[in-house]
């Protein structure tokens, strides 16, 4: 009896050891999709009916959400099992904002947009005059500095 568990504590061994190479393999592979592979997690009609200015929003936010997610990932690196985590809670979504990037930029160029110049400093509100002297009943708003309206 002794004999038959020191003969299966080599095999799990041996398994487990060879589980661990195909996720690395598999994980490896994933990160170093090519653009070809990245327009297929994305729907290539999505950005066909977008004018140049849902384009620029969407840019922007595509944009913004690719920059998180680089952020995230990491940040998740630095941990532990840190590589494995970040492909498992990332990677995915990271591909798929990559390849809606993609898109928006070709239908950007399809379309021929140009990006938009920022608005220039809104003057501010006139204020409401005070009352004549004499005029009860008249309330002005209380100003405060650090109110938020």
């Amino acid at each position: 009896m002794f004999a038959l568990s020191s003969h299966r504590q080599p095999f799990s061994r041996s398994l487990a050891v060879l589980v661990l190479l195909a996720l690395a393999g598999g994980l490896t592979g994933c990160a170093e999709m090519g653009d070809t592979m990245i327009s297929a997690f994305a729907d290539p009609a999505k950005y066909d009916l977008y004018d140049c200015k849902q384009l620029e929003t969407e840019r922007t936010r595509l944009s913004s959400r690719a920059a998180e997610l680089q952020g995230l990932m990491a940040k998740a690196e630095t941990g532990v099992a840190g590589p494995v985590v970040a492909e498992l809670a990332y990677r995915n979504e990271y591909i798929t904002v990559r390849g809606q990037t993609k898109l928006a930029e070709e239908a950007w160029r399809r379309n021929k947009c140009q990006e938009t110049k920022p608005a220039a400093a809104v003057p501010a509100a006139p204020t409401a005059p005070a009352p004549p002297p004499g005029v009860k009943g008249v309330r002005l708003p209380a100003k405060s500095g650090s109110a938020v309206y």
